[in-house]
């Protein structure tokens, strides 16, 4: 399962974004990665690997997990969401 997502945050997702991303995402069942369009996916659990994708307000990101279930769906709405935060 994966989507597409426009990132909204207007910092993208560096530094302290990018922790609270993180964060999110080791509480969630599902394990999920994220690439920008047409890059290689990186774990959500490691801000080293998130920070070093460079993602901007305005960049498209894909999030994606190997699962296709409710907890695979439930958990990339909640980065989606996280996402799309505009303030």
């Amino acid at each position: 399962m994966q989507r597409s997502v426009v990132v909204a945050l207007p910092e993208g997702l560096h530094a302290r974004p990018a922790a609270q991303f993180v964060a999110a995402a080791g509480k969630l069942p599902a394990k999920v990665t994220i690439a920008k369009t047409g890059g290689t996916p990186v774990a959500t659990a490691s801000i080293l690997a998130i920070m070093t994708l460079g993602v901007g307000s305005g960049d498209e990101v894909v999030l994606a997990t190997a699962d296709d279930d409710a907890d695979a769906a439930a958990s990339i709405d909640v980065l989606e969401q996280f996402l799309q935060q505009s303030a």
